[in-house]
This record gives structure tokens, sequence and C-alpha cells, in this order.
């Protein structure tokens, strides 16, 4: 990366910088490769932050499916960590999971998982009577007959029944029901969906179901089997979907990594809010003794004397940001922390000088954030608060007076996470613990009703960075990091870049 005109003296922010274009041969977004080239399995530069409120099993498969990795936070039970990694390499990698309730269960219900928002879907079917209405999602396709399968119900037709409306009355058109021989490439997947789609005009959802051996798969729509055509999946070795867990600096970290890796994490992050101090490094040289075979992250840092240290210690990624996440109260608290530009500037040089990579960490809030994370030098871009707010983030979907929908989220050092992570402490040590709490403990993420789901804020966020890709003339990341050109701006400059509302 090179600044238009000279060095800046002072430490630079997302919002002061802007990209400048250039020469370019390349010619369409689509010839742009989006693979960080860091050693993780990740096709595109976009991982979902180890918080609570916002990567679990079904937002790590999703984002799989597209190319990225989620990180599994570290304040999840050893149990239930292990069951996640099972749930996410046991997701169909061709097609969706489905969504699976019974014939009895309500609208309600079924809008308590699934946006109102077009696209989304519910199937029905008479042996989902053995799962809870709230754990519906995580039904195992595979235990689903096909020939059970009742029909699928479209978020548009549910919003508009009443509440207590059993789905099993809702149904009246045929299913479709492909088999997934007949699927072949995203192309003659896309041409099998849409010719058995036009056959069945009546048919209740834009999406046709997918057996194997008999069995629900899960389900495919036009556009599902269009992004496969553009995303390759974040495959393990196995050809499994990929994931990642986080794991802390305090116990036997080494055998929390060793018991990571035998479940099948493909990419272990070490990980504290401040990470350039004695017990991370001393975490680091257990984890990276074992000699596991995976890259280990390990963060937060913003510095480059602690990507030396890090390194030096056995990380292969640096997860870099002290401040800049949306549910952080850190920098206002403590006064710690670094505008995140120069914080992913500074280090990505650093790291690179080591073999090494960074991760940025926190601070995006559109797709051209994620592109100045990605010219600053960053391999991959970590994103939080704005997945929280999305159909597949942990929890139920929450409706106000008004009926938007919305998911609860919260900081990892919040009162509310610290209640989550030593809620074993006797009385008198967890208000002690949370005397010093810091980051919001609660706030309503509203879903976007054009973007309610993952998959649509990856189409987002993508679509900005391959544009961005273009105007510098690169066709890959680390061509990204050579090519990408910045200036500096005014906070007019910055206010100029945004589309106004037309007013008459």
């Amino acid at each position: 990366m090179e600044f238009l005109g000279a060095m800046p003296t002072v430490d630079l922010t997302y919002s002061d910088v802007f990209l400048v274009p250039r020469h370019s041969e390349v010619g369409s977004r689509l010839d742009v490769a989006l693979a960080p080239d860091d050693g993780t399995p990740a096709t595109i530069p976009l991982v979902a932050a180890n918080m609570n409120s916002v990567t679990g099993p079904r937002l790590a498969a999703v984002l799989a499916r597209r190319g990225g990795l989620a990180v599994l936070p570290q304040d999840l039970s050893p149990e239930a960590t292990h069951a996640a990694i099972r749930r996410v390499k046991a997701e169909p990698v061709s097609v969706d999971a489905a969504i699976v309730l019974p014939p009895d269960a309500t609208a309600a219900d079924a809008l308590r998982w699934i946006p109102r928002a077009e696209g989304q879907l519910v199937v029905v079917a008479n042996d989902a009577h053995n799962q809870s209405v709230g754990e519906a999602w995580q039904a195992p396709s595979a235990s689903v007959p096909i020939s059970s399968v009742r029909g699928t119900l479209g978020a548009h037709r549910l919003a508009t029944v009443p509440a207590d409306a059993r789905l099993g009355d809702l149904l009246h058109a045929q299913t479709v029901v492909l088999d997934e021989s007949d699927l072949g490439d995203a192309r003659a997947a896309f041409d099998a969906v849409d010719a058995a789609l036009r056959a069945n005009p009546g048919g209740a959802a834009d999406a046709v179901c997918v057996a194997r051996d008999g069995v629900l798969l899960g389900t495919l729509s036009r556009r599902s089997a269009l992004r496969a055509s553009i995303y390759a999946p974040a495959l393990d070795a196995r050809g499994r979907l990929a994931v990642a867990a986080a794991v802390g600096i305090n116990g036997d970290v080494a055998a929390k990594a060793r018991s990571l890796a035998e479940a099948g994490a493909d990419v272990l992050v070490v990980d504290t809010a401040h990470g350039h101090q004695a017990s991370m490094l001393r975490a680091l040289d257990a984890v990276a003794a074992l000699d596991l075979g995976l890259p280990i992250v390990a963060g937060n840092i913003v510095t480059a004397e602690g990507v030396q240290d890090l390194v030096g210690a056995g990380a292969n990624i640096l997860k870099v940001g002290v401040g800049p996440g949306a549910m952080c109260t850190t920098r206002m608290m403590t006064a710690v922390g670094r505008p995140q530009f120069s914080a992913v500037l500074e280090t990505a040089q650093a790291a690179r000088e080591l073999g090494a990579h960074v991760w940025a960490d926190g601070g995006v809030r559109y797709p051209r954030d994620v592109a100045l994370a990605l010219a600053a030098g960053a391999s991959s871009v970590m994103i939080g608060s704005w997945f929280a707010g999305t159909a597949e983030s942990p929890g139920e979907l929450m409706a106000d007076a008004n009926g938007r929908q919305y998911k609860e989220s919260w900081g990892m050092a919040s009162t509310k996470a610290v209640q989550g992570r030593f809620g074993g402490l006797d009385a008198f040590a967890l208000a002690r613990k949370e005397l010093f709490a810091e980051g919001i403990s609660s706030s309503k993420i509203y879903l976007d009703q054009q973007r309610p789901g993952v998959e649509d804020l990856i189409d987002m966020i993508t679509s900005g960075v391959r544009s961005s890709f273009t105007y510098a003339g690169a066709g890959s990341v680390p061509e990204f990091h050579v090519r990408a050109r910045v200036g500096l701006q005014s906070a007019a400059g910055y206010e100029e870049g945004k589309a106004l509302p037309v007013s008459w």
C-alpha cells in the first residue's frame, strides 16, 4: 500500500482515508480472487468474531458454505464447543441446511427462526415431532426421511396468517423434491431448480427440497444455486465445512487446544483483550509446542512490537484491534487502544516481514471499511455486530411493539458476558468480577429487511470489495496489498461520499 502524498504523522481510522483509483487491467469483478492466502481454509477474507451473540454453529456453517470462517467463542463449555464443531461438519456443503418444524408448530414458532423476508422458509415434516421448536434448526436433516416431508412454507406466507396458525394447516401446494444426483455443478443446479419451480408455479416457497439416499439433505433456491457459482466453500481436508475455535489464556490452554483439534477445529484462536502480555506468550508457547498442524491466531494487539513477540511465541496470524468494536467501551473507559487503520497498517507490515499475517478485528461498518482493512495489509477482516443482527446468529428472533425483528447483542467484556463466563464462582467472587466489566451488556440489533441473512451481507460486502480491487487494478488479496493507494480526507470529505436520500 502507498499513501497519496506524504506519510501521515497521526494515527488514522477507516473514516480518515479513501482509496484512489489507478490504471487497471482487471476486466470484471468476477475475475478477482478473494482468498486470504493466510494458511486457513477460507476463500473469502471474512471472519465471524468469537462473540457469544455472533457465532454459533448455524452461522458458522452458512459462512463457511460461502467461503468465510467463523470462530466459536471460548466461553462455550467443552461439550457445547465439540457439539458445535460436529454440527458444522455435518452440514451439507452443496445445499442450504433445512430448518425443520413439525406440522403442529405455529407460524409464530417459525418466525422465531426465520425473518419476515423474501427467500426465507421452513420445511414441515412429520418426523420433526421429536424436536423442540427452540432447537428446530439444529434438527439433523439426515434424521428426516424425505417421505415424511409435507411441504415448505415461505416467510411471506407465515407473516400474513394468524400467529397461532398451525403449519400443517397452511400447506396446500405440492412439495418439489430433487435428488442430489440431479444437481451437478452450480449452473446445472440452477437450471434444475429453475425448471422444477417453473413446473410447479403454485409452490409455497421459492425453493426445492433436496434428498440424498431417501432422506432430506436440505433446500435449494435459485439464489443459493447462483451463489454456489460465485463462492467456493471453506472446506477441511475431508471436504467438510471449516470452522475455527477460540481458547482463552487461562487454565490448561494446551489441553483445551488439543481437545479442539481432536474435535475437528481447523484453526485455533488464542484470544484475550490485551494480547501483548506474559500470559499470552506462555499460552502460545504451550499451544505451539503441541505441533497440531493448524494455523494459530493470537491477539489482540495493535503494535509491531506485539507482532514480533507473538509470532516469536508461535502465532501464525495476529488479531489486531483494541477498542474499535461497536459493543466495546474500552477506549472510553481506559483511554487504551489505537485507531484501527493505523493499527492494521503497522502490524501487517511487521507480520509480513516475519512471514505471518493479520486479521483486522473490529471497526467495520460499511463494505468500504473492509476494503480499507485489506488495503492496509490484513489478510481477513473480522466482523461482529454486523453479523449479530442476522437470522443465523445465535438466539431467537424477537419482535418489538411494531413487529420489527431483532437479535440481542453484547460485548464480550460486558457484565452479561462476565456473568456467563464466571457464573460458577461464588457470589462474592462474581460480584468482584462484575465491578470491572466493560462494554455494552445488551443492545438490540435490528434485522435489515433487505439483507436479513449472513449470505445477504456477504454478497454486499464482497461486491464492494471486488469493485475496490478492480479500481486498484488488483486481481487478488496479495496484489491489493501492493497496489492499493490511499489518501487522507477531512470529515467533510467522508460525508461527501455518503449517498443522501432524495427529497422533492
